[in-house]
């Protein structure tokens, strides 16, 4: 079943701290989103929200058109794998307990799949989850999520911890399994750089409130670097937003940001080389607060 997860003026508040005000968003095609925002934005709060952990104070959010919370017919679609990994250091169990409690809690859990990652992640069922390092709990925190297959699957910095190489493999997984078994799949990370090739829609949250949501495509489209020459480059680049700009002797290059469509065939019948800005750079510029201390 493709889920459709739906936010309508979607409000939460932590006694007088506002973490998300009035958010209104829909995620109904299949694919890895990416949900992005600085340590604070309310990430989090919105995946509890959509895993049905909290209770909106205002606003609605459902699945499927369903609300979530305290409904057994939506939270059975849906697995949410946190920072902690919901496996903590405190559990006496061995990761074989763990693929039990899964199996029976899950109702599209994949065993054969599950055993296949225990392999990948280097994982031996027989160890107890209280001796794992933390980057094993998060690789063992990841395989519960990939493995449960369920219609709406999030994760929320659930790979921290991760050594570089196993979060890239974590990152193939996921695609390999995303195309094999297509869902909605959100993921809120701060190694944007590493994983933004996985995105198809990125929503990014500010202070609380939806800042952007479009498609990585059109995302990426609104920045470019154009490098060569300084005086070319200068001439080129003038009146556009300047993200950031370096030089070499005589070559410069500069991140433009919100460019308009000729400027690119300007740069090239320049001589200028142009590229697309990473959204990392788009998003840390979006995100800037300037003039805030």
């Amino acid at each position: 079943m493709t889920a459709s997860l739906t936010v309508d003026r979607l409000t939460y508040r932590y006694s007088d701290v506002v973490a998300l005000n009035e958010i209104s968003l829909r995620l109904d095609t299949p694919g890895i989103h990416g949900l992005l925002g600085r340590n604070g934005s309310g990430k989090t709060t919105l995946m509890s929200l959509a895993s049905g952990l909290r209770r909106p104070t205002a606003g609605q959010i459902r699945l499927n058109g369903q609300p979530i919370f305290e409904n057994y017919a939506a939270t059975t679609e849906i697995c949410i794998i946190r920072e902690s990994g919901d496996t903590t250091a405190e559990w006496s169990e061995s990761i074989e307990d763990g693929l039990a409690f899964a199996r029976d809690m899950r109702p599209y859990w994949d065993e054969a799949y599950a055993r296949k990652l225990l392999d990948r992640f280097e994982l031996s069922p027989r160890r107890s989850v209280a001796q794992l390092s933390r980057g094993q709990r998060a690789k063992f925190a990841c395989l519960l999520g990939l493995a449960a297959r369920a219609p709406l699957t999030m994760f929320d910095e659930s790979y921290l911890g991760m050594d570089a190489p196993t979060r890239y493999d974590f990152y193939d997984a996921l695609l390999e399994d995303y195309m094999a078994h297509p869902r909605l799949v959100l993921v809120s990370s701060h190694h944007i750089e590493e994983i933004a090739r996985l995105f198809e829609e990125v929503i990014i949250i500010d202070d609380g409130k939806l800042l952007l949501h479009e498609s990585a495509e059109a995302l990426r489209g609104r920045g470019m670097t154009v490098t060569g020459p300084a005086t070319a480059v200068d001439s080129v680049a003038a009146g556009s937003t300047i993200l950031s700009e370096r030089s070499l002797g005589s070559t410069k290059s500069v991140a433009i940001y919100d460019a308009p469509a000729t400027l690119a065939e300007q740069a090239r019948a320049a001589g200028l080389e142009t590229s697309l800005l990473p959204i990392q750079d788009i998003f840390v510029h979006l995100t800037a607060k300037r003039g805030k201390h």
